[in-house]
C-alpha cells in the first residue's frame, strides 16, 4: 500500500514526496456515555488510520489531495482560511488557521491524503485527519507544540471552526496511543493510564452495522439532561460535580433521592459504567480476557436496557457474539443508535467470524454489516520511508 501511494503522489504532483505521516483512528474499548459525567473511557489507536504524504512547494500555497475523495483544495499560506462548504479538506486547512493564528511560520506543501478508517463509522476519521495534519506542520515547520497542545488544538479544529460538539477523546487517544496499550483516560483532567492490553491469540473485529446514526445528536443531549437530573437529585445529600465521583455502592445508598425511573436507569449505567473501567483496567493489567470480555458484554447490555442508546442492529450484532466460542466480549462503541460494535475474537477464527456475523446480520436486518480486524497500535508519528528499488 505504502508504494501504491508514492505512486499516487507522483501521479498527482508530478515529483516524489519527501516524508511520510500517519495517525490511526480509534475505538472506545469500554467505558461509554460517561465522559460528560466526569467518568474514565478506555480507547485505544488501531491499526486503521490516515496516511499523510507530503512535498514543500516554492509556489507559496497548501494543496490538498485525498485518495479517497474527488474534491481538491488549493490555499495560499498566510491567507484567512475560509470553509468551503463541508469537505473533507475542511480538517487540514482548520488546522492550518490555527498555525496562522498562532503566528507560526508555515511554507507551501504539496499534500496527499488516504485513509481506511470506513467513513462515518463512529471510528474518529476526522480526528485522524486534525492530528496527522498537526503533527505533520509541528514536525516540518518547528511548531513548538507539544503532543498535548496538538490535540488540544485540533479539538479546537472540531468544535470552532468546523463547528461539531465533541469532546476530547478522540483526539487524545489517536495521538497518544500506544501498540498493544489501551488508555484509561479522565477527559476532564486530561490524566491518563496505559494499561497493557496484549490480546495474545485474539484481534479486535470491529463491525459496522452501517445504520446512518440519524437519532445520535438528539438522543444525546436528552441523556445529558436526564444525567443532569440525577445529579442535581443526589446533590441533596451529596457533595458532588458528577455522577463518577461517587462508586456503585455509595450510589446504591442515595438512589433513593431519584424518584423519576428513567433517569434513575441513566444514572445507574454511568455510575456502574465507570466502574466497570476500573475493574476493565485490572483484567487488561492482569491478562485475564475472559473477564475483560464479560465486562464488555455487561456494558452493552447497559447501554442496551438502562441507557437505551444501541437499538436492534447493534443488539443484533453482540447477541450473535455472545454464545460464539471464538468470541469472548462483544459491546457497541461510540454513541449508538448505529455506527459500530466490536468484538475480541479468535485470530485464527476471523475469516469464519466475519462470514458467519455478515449472514446472520443481513438475515435480520435486511442488509449486510461491514467486518474489519484491527490490532491495537501506535498513536500519531512520522513513518520510516520505503527504500526505492
Amino acid at each position: 500500500m505504502r508504494e501504491q501511494l508514492q505512486q499516487d503522489f507522483l501521479t498527482h504532483y508530478g515529483k516524489e514526496h519527501q516524508h511520510t505521516y500517519f495517525s490511526p483512528g480509534r475505538v472506545n474499548l469500554i467505558g461509554e456515555h460517561i465522559d460528560y459525567n466526569g467518568g474514565l473511557v478506555m480507547p485505544c489507536a488501531v491499526t486503521m488510520g490516515t496516511y499523510l504524504l507530503v512535498a514543500p512547494n516554492n509556489d507559496g500555497v497548501f494543496r490538498f489531495k485525498s485518495v479517497n475523495f474527488k474534491e481538491t483544495a488549493e490555499v495560499a499560506v498566510g491567507s484567512s482560511n475560509v470553509k468551503k462548504e463541508q469537505f473533507w479538506f475542511n480538517y487540514p486547512i482548520g488546522v492550518i488557521e490555527h498555525f496562522n493564528k498562532d503566528g507560526k511560520e508555515l511554507q507551501g506543501l504539496d499534500m496527499l491524503y488516504f485513509g481506511n478508517i470506513p467513513i462515518a463509522s463512529g471510528l474518529s476519521s476526522s480526528a485522524s485527519i486534525e492530528v496527522v495534519t498537526a503533527y505533520a506542520l509541528n514536525d516540518l515547520f518547528n511548531g513548538g507544540y507539544t503532543k498535548l497542545e496538538l490535540v488540544k488544538l485540533a479539538k479546537w479544529v472540531e468544535n470552532v471552526f468546523i463547528g461539531l460538539q465533541s469532546g476530547i477523546m478522540d483526539q487524545f487517544s489517536v495521538a497518544f496511543g500506544e501498540k498493544d496499550k489501551a488508555l484509561m483516560l479522565n477527559c476532564d483532567t486530561l490524566d491518563y493510564q496505559a494499561v497493557d492490553s496484549n490480546l495474545g491469540d485474539y484481534l479486535l473485529a470491529i463491525i459496522n452495522t452501517n445504520k446512518p446514526r440519524k437519532l445520535a445528536e438528539s438522543k444525546y443531549n436528552e441523556r445529558v439532561q436526564e444525567c443532569n437530573a440525577a445529579l442535581a437529585a443526589l446533590k441533596q445529600e451529596l457533595d458532588i460535580n458528577y455522577l463518577c465521583d461517587i462508586n456503585t455502592e455509595t450510589f446504591n445508598k442515595h438512589k433513593h433521592l431519584i424518584t423519576d425511573k428513567v433517569v434513575l436507569d441513566r444514572a445507574t449505567h454511568v455510575v456502574e459504567e465507570n466502574d466497570r473501567v476500573k475493574l476493565a483496567a485490572k483484567a487488561l493489567n492482569d491478562n485475564v480476557l475472559a473477564e475483560f470480555g464479560r465486562l464488555m458484554y455487561a456494558s452493552h447490555h447497559s447501554l442496551s436496557t438502562l441507557y437505551e442508546v444501541s437499538g436492534k442492529e447493534l443488539d443484533t450484532v453482540v447477541n450473535f457474539c455472545k454464545p460464539n466460542a471464538d468470541v469472548i466480549g462483544a459491546r457497541m462503541t461510540g454513541a449508538g443508535f448505529g455506527g459500530c460494535a466490536i468484538a475480541l475474537v479468535k485470530k485464527d477464527a476471523f475469516d469464519k467470524f466475519s462470514a458467519e456475523v455478515t449472514e446472520y446480520y443481513t438475515k435480520e436486518v435486511g442488509y449486510a454489516p461491514s467486518v474489519y480486524s484491527s490490532l491495537i497500535g501506535d498513536g500519531v508519528g512520522l513513518l520510516p520511508e520505503l527504500a526505492h528499488a
